[in-house]
């Protein structure tokens, strides 16, 4: 009884992902060309981190459609809990990359300053926003109460969206500020948080998917 609802979690957890996994990517795709556009390093930061989460989204889609295909297989004989780990760990390396990323293109528009098309950017980092904020009502619509402790894969991609709330709020900040105060060099500050915030998230969940991974005592 509890192996079937265990799979019944996952087959409905799988579906609120892909959901989200498209919501993702047609904002990160508008926050990053738009970011280029108006030349707003906190929107790139935004878009990229939607990417890195989208990137990580769709790792946690994959890892549920091999659970699914390999539940009760010979190849997998103590299970297939550890598949959702494997992307986990990886997702988290490719958003530690991601973080390094975005502070070294923060410190060069430091060097050399761009002009920054405030209510453009303001426009589609709002957008971003509510995106993001859709995407964790579904998550919480979709899987109630305590299905987040129960599926560690869906608790990884739940938490890489509440991260992407923060640097939205983040970068429509610093674009505020940038716009009314004229503190340019604001927005640069914000991408360099942004990416200490992205690095600080990949090098917690490292730690987490390693220690699952080699069942090694969580420090």
């Amino acid at each position: 009884m509890e192996h079937n609802h265990k799979h019944k979690v996952t087959e409905e957890n799988e579906k609120t992902v892909l959901m989200v996994i498209l919501l993702t990517l047609f904002t990160m795709i508008a926050e990053i060309v738009y970011g280029y556009l108006t030349n707003s390093m906190a929107l790139l930061a935004d878009g990229y981190h939607m990417g890195t989460h989208a990137l990580s989204l769709g790792l946690t889609f994959i890892a549920y459609v091999l659970i699914r295909k390999f539940n009760n297989s010979p190849l997998f004989p103590n299970g297939t809990d550890k598949i959702g780990t494997l992307t986990a760990y990886t997702s988290s390396v490719f958003l530690g990359l991601t973080g390094i990323w975005i502070i070294i293109e923060a410190f060069q528009r430091i060097i050399h300053p761009l002009l920054i098309q405030f209510n453009e950017a303001i426009v589609v980092a709002v957008i971003g926003l509510i995106v993001n904020g859709a995407c964790i009502l579904i998550m919480n619509h979709n899987t109630p109460g305590h299905r987040h402790e129960e599926d560690y894969n869906f608790k990884a991609a739940y938490y890489h969206i509440l991260a992407d709330v923060l640097t939205s709020v983040l970068a429509i900040a610093a674009l505020f500020v940038g716009k009314y105060f004229n503190l340019i060099y604001f927005d640069s500050l914000i991408g360099i948080l942004g990416g200490i915030l992205i690095l600080r998230w990949a090098v917690s969940l490292i730690k987490h998917t390693v220690a699952d991974l080699i069942d090694m005592k969580h420090l």
